[in-house]
């Protein structure tokens, strides 16, 4: 009997015991858990195509925002003739004194002995026709013309009576930089008028300051004239047209050696060079005896010749009409006499 009452109370007593190790064994994952929780979460790290990425992304934002900046300039059409000081008259030619900077010499400093005298006077010119010629002397109509002529009917300009074209070949540009710009209807103009079987020359525009850039200019002329059958001047035009130009401080004696190396090494590859100027630039900018042995283009804007010195050419008018030209153009007339 008392055996049994000990079995039986075994099991009660070690009841507890049981419970303790389910509770214990319960309680481990939890503790485990809570544990895991608690730790923080190791970051990740940044490996080399990360960082190459983030520095791409901002590559590209910046790029993106000096597009959006840049996008008017880029839309800008840009210039049909950069720098070209023809622009800077309005496609025309300088024949009024201009303002002369305080650094440049109104006269010049050297002895200037006077040129030939010009044989014509006020009243020996008048209209034949559409244009002005002279009643003491032959000669011949003529245009000059550029990029500012825009398309030119040749045929047309041939049937109205005109006999030469002047085309201008090139320029360079007023800028410090200089940059020779070929005219971009020259090689149209020359086969045009050619075509039209008009006698043509050519012109360049000068912005030297140099002989050595003179010399350019001359090269650039002839080596773009080669395949053209040219039997009128190749001519220099040299101009004052700003006192922010290149050319504004320019001195006589630099002028015109500028002018002597050009019309020497034209004439070198046997074409006739010519010097183009207007009245007050020969007067003060220049030492025209020296050039003398040069037939000479004279600016002059009326129907009166007042000149005193001898020319062979003279551009009478910037807003001349002629048929087969849209707007104004430059009428000239030659003198044939030994030259032409």
């Amino acid at each position: 009997m008392e055996e049994t009452i000990l079995a039986a109370a075994e099991p009660a007593g070690k009841a507890p015991a049981a419970e303790e190790l389910q509770l214990s064994a319960a309680q481990e994952p939890a503790d485990e858990e809570t544990e895991e929780i608690s730790q923080p979460k190791p970051r990740k790290k940044l490996y080399g195509e990360h960082y190459l990425a983030i520095i791409a992304g901002v590559l590209a934002l910046i790029t993106l925002v000096l597009t959006l900046f840049s996008l008017p300039y880029m839309l800008a059409e840009e210039p049909e003739q950069p720098e070209d000081p023809q622009e800077l008259l309005q496609g025309g030619h300088q024949v009024t004194m201009p303002t002369v900077p305080e650094t440049e010499p109104a006269e010049p400093t050297e002895p200037k002995p006077q040129p030939e005298k010009n044989p014509y006077g006020r009243l020996d010119f008048q209209y034949e026709g559409r244009y002005l010629g002279c009643v003491k002397a032959g000669t011949m109509p003529g245009i000059d013309v550029s990029y500012y002529q825009g398309e030119i009917d040749w045929e047309q300009v041939k049937e109205s009576g005109i006999e030469f074209a002047i085309i201008r070949i090139g320029y360079r540009g007023y800028g410090q930089e200089g940059k020779m710009v070929e005219d971009k209807m020259a090689h149209k103009n020359l086969q045009g008028a050619l075509d039209a079987g008009l006698k043509v020359g050519v012109y360049i525009f000068s912005q030297a300051i140099t002989v050595e850039e003179a010399l350019e200019e001359a090269d650039f002329v002839l080596t773009r004239i080669k395949n053209y059958d040219i039997t009128m001047p190749v001519v220099y035009d040299w101009e004052y047209v700003s006192e922010e130009a290149r050319t504004a401080n320019m001195d006589p004696r630099t002028l015109t050696d500028c002018y002597l190396a050009f019309c020497e090494k034209i004439q070198e590859a046997g074409y006739t060079p010519m010097p183009y100027f207007n009245s007050y630039q020969s007067r003060n900018l220049m030492y025209l005896t020296e050039l003398e042995e040069y037939p000479f283009w004279l600016a002059l804007y009326s129907d009166r010749m007042t000149y005193p010195y001898r020319i062979e050419m003279w551009q009478y008018t910037d807003s001349g009409k002629v048929p087969g030209i849209e707007g104004n153009v430059d009428l000239n007339l030659m003198f044939t006499n030994e030259y032409f």
